[in-house]
């Protein structure tokens, strides 16, 4: 699969309140190719978030132009970016009252489903999608009777009801403990294989980012400062220069290089506080 997903130039964005417009895209520039995984890392207020909302359409920069599959974004309506994009979100209150097929069912609707009845391919796609996201077994159960793990097999597999070409999650691992969020990040590597998808996907923890994303993109103030593969992006002095705090590079059994938070090795060191003493690596 060839060809530009999204790409984004000298973009700005933020929001208005009050007091004016808060920026929080400051000229970024980034392009993803069809099929590509990127993982967006930076610390709080970095513009990640923002970021993900701008490729989706739901904020409209300031300046700067983006393009999303060829077309200038500004040209796509709403219902066809419902179409080619999807969004897991951080959060999402699934409806009570629903069975879990129903719900997923109901990621149809950019397509004009439910206005003339399912159709054998929205029920098809439904199938699917609950395949494709291991979710096929709780195609009957309620959506209250879901445990959290189970809960995100299903927004994945409502996301790929809609048959999208660029899937954006935010922050899709939050709450999960380390068995479900690796699944999830393996599933959405799969998904990259199986579906074609793009996947551009905002997360907080460095290591899993490392090992289940093979570029990364680093934000800090509203610029990427750095852009690549794990072992580039992540070195610990760009590490330590977007998250404030002092980190060092240790080295796996099977070889893999990874940054983790500096400890200190006395109580005086620790006084010093986050990011007084110097990185290692």
């Amino acid at each position: 699969m060839t060809g530009t997903a999204i790409r984004l130039d000298r973009v700005e964005a933020g929001y208005r309140g009050a007091g004016g417009e808060r920026r929080v895209l400051n000229g970024l520039d980034l392009t993803v190719d069809r099929g590509e995984m990127v993982a967006l890392l930076g610390a709080n207020g970095s513009g990640k978030t923002t970021l993900l909302n701008v490729m989706a359409g739901t904020i409209r920069p300031s300046a700067g132009a983006i393009e999303l599959f060829g077309r200038p974004l500004a040209s796509w309506s709403r219902g066809e970016i419902a179409r080619s994009v999807a969004v897991l979100p951080q959060s999402l209150e699934l409806p009570a009252g629903f069975r879990v097929a129903e719900v997923v069912a109901m990621g149809r609707t950019a397509h004009g489903a439910r206005w003339f009845g399912w159709t054998p391919g929205d029920l098809r796609a439904v199938e699917d999608a609950l395949r494709d996201a291991d979710a096929a077994d709780l195609a009957d159960r309620p959506v209250t009777e879901l445990s959290g793990g189970e809960r995100q097999r299903v927004l994945v597999a409502l996301a790929l009801a809609q048959e999208p070409s660029l899937l954006l999650l935010d922050e899709p691992t939050t709450h999960l403990d380390i068995a479900h969020a690796a699944w999830l990040l393996a599933s959405v590597a799969r998904l990259r294989q199986l579906r074609g998808l793009t996947a551009v996907m905002v997360l907080h923890d460095l290591v899993l980012a490392s090992a289940w994303s093979p570029r990364i993109a680093v934000l800090h103030a509203g610029h990427i400062v750095a852009d690549g593969p794990p072992e580039e992006a992540l070195r610990a002095d760009i590490v330590r220069d977007a998250y404030g705090v002092a980190v060092e590079t240790v080295v796996t059994d099977a070889g893999r290089r990874l940054v983790v938070p500096h400890v200190p090795a006395s109580a005086s060191e620790h006084a010093s506080g986050p990011g007084s003493s110097s990185s290692v690596g």
